[in-house]
């Protein structure tokens, strides 16, 4: 009986989520967030490694280490869906602001807040907690060690927050342009000897072309299924012939002590691997949509888009606590302080995401509160179990059309027996999906 509970709670509020869902909102956008956010998580679980060295800890990958690893970032670098979501929600919500004449300062100043908040909670927690280290004795390489792991994915938020600001200037620019920009810079890098420092012009360029092909996706350009397949076939095309004859790295993430990185910052290689990744992905939206339509299946996603901010600045944060406290049982820990050069390693290392993904759970309790609008407690939204909000209260848990329509949003059915902490949390849900 008491292991039915948990499944007849999580029915109840699954049903609930679903009901709280407008009609039209467009569930394989959020789908296709989700599955971004948790595949750059996943990547830098398992592609990061902090191995003991002289009493400090210092950063590796077990890409460094075995090169045949190669296809695992093809797998789990997602940032191109990322950017291609953000741009077709982003296009989406300038047009409708714009038709309810919202100020164009209103509407950026509302999406760069709610992208911009929870930061603030991680740079004080790891200005305090570095202080404390260094005054306990902790060696600064090892400082310098840990902050770069927290603090470097914030670079994809500074682009993405640009990309965003610049939306009425660039939503409907072809991806061509940006694309040839990105091929003419490693052409003059690569090809004529140029400096290195002009590969950072990529690093804005490189991501507007998924960005403005979300864009496009917005205004019906992937309406048929050819455009999406041309995508999908041309990028792993262009993608291998860039790897086997371009001399380009066949991983799609950094390697430590490697001399070309396709990410870091972005090369011609990784985007034409986001071409065919976007491609993918416009491809699944009918499977998808069609996934989302059972109650559980929608439930995991939103709860998942609820907390995306929280998960992605946190991840790092929750790999580095485990590290860390394993420290205190051995600083010898296999697959979490060892040099991950075997297949051995590999295999404990998946073990140990269970352990990370409870860590990162912890931190997701302590500082979820940061993603919601204007620091409303959550006893506020747990109280109001129906009706329309008055503003959305998170940034990636709804498309554009959802946040930004009037319509009303369908009563969800009472929990059966009244369950308090299930219409809390649905009503949480039904504050975002119903604005």
């Amino acid at each position: 009986m008491r292991t039915r509970e948990p499944l007849a709670r999580w029915s109840a509020l699954a049903a609930r989520i679903d009901a709280a869902t407008p009609a039209h909102r467009d569930r394989a956008v959020d789908a296709l967030r989700a599955f971004a956010i948790l595949g750059v998580v996943l990547g830098h679980w398992l592609v990061t490694a902090l191995t003991s060295a002289d009493g400090g800890l210092r950063a590796t990958s077990p890409l460094a280490h075995m090169s045949a690893l190669a296809p695992v970032s093809w797998v789990f670098q997602t940032l191109a869906v990322f950017f291609l979501v953000g741009g077709h929600v982003a296009a989406q919500g300038y047009e409708s602001a714009r038709g309810r004449a919202v100020p164009y300062g209103q509407w950026i100043g509302q999406r760069l807040g709610r992208l911009f908040r929870p930061v603030a909670a991680v740079l004080v927690l790891w200005s305090v907690a570095s202080g404390a280290m260094l005054l306990g004795g902790v060696g600064t390489d090892t400082v310098r060690t840990l902050l770069k792991l927290v603090l470097s994915p914030l670079w994809f938020l500074l682009v993405f927050a640009a990309l965003t600001a610049a939306t009425p200037l660039v939503a409907r620019l072809s991806p061509l342009w940006p694309l040839a920009l990105v091929a003419s810079v490693d052409l003059w890098r690569f090809g004529f000897g140029g400096p290195a420092w002009i590969g950072w012009v990529n690093v804005a360029a490189g991501w507007l072309v998924p960005y403005t092909l979300g864009a496009a996706w917005s205004r019906g350009a992937f309406a048929r299924r050819t455009p999406a397949a041309l995508l999908l076939g041309g990028g792993i095309a262009a993608t291998a012939a860039l790897i086997l004859w371009g001399g380009y790295p066949a991983s799609m993430v950094g390697v430590p002590g490697a001399a070309i990185s396709n990410l870091n910052p972005p090369t011609l290689a990784a985007v034409a691997f986001g071409l065919a990744q976007c491609g993918l992905a416009l491809l699944l939206r009918e499977p998808l949509a069609q996934a989302m339509s059972r109650p559980r299946a929608w439930a995991k996603v939103a709860l998942v888009n609820l907390s995306a901010m929280t998960v992605f600045l946190w991840h790092q944060t929750a790999m580095m606590a485990v590290t860390a406290l394993g420290l205190l049982v051995s600083p010898d820990l296999p697959g979490l302080h060892t040099v991950p050069g075997s297949a051995r390693w590999i295999a404990v290392r998946l073990l140990w995401l269970p352990v990370f993904a409870a860590a990162l759970a912890v931190c997701r309790a302590a500082f979820h509160t940061y993603e919601q609008a204007g620091g409303r407690p959550r006893g506020r939204a747990r109280r109001r179990a129906s009706g329309i909000p008055a503003a959305p209260s998170r940034i990636v848990a709804s498309s554009a059309r959802a946040r930004e329509s009037a319509s009303p949003v369908a009563r969800a059915a009472p929990t059966p027996g009244g369950d308090s902490a299930v219409s809390g949390q649905a009503a949480h849900v039904k504050e975002t999906l119903g604005a």
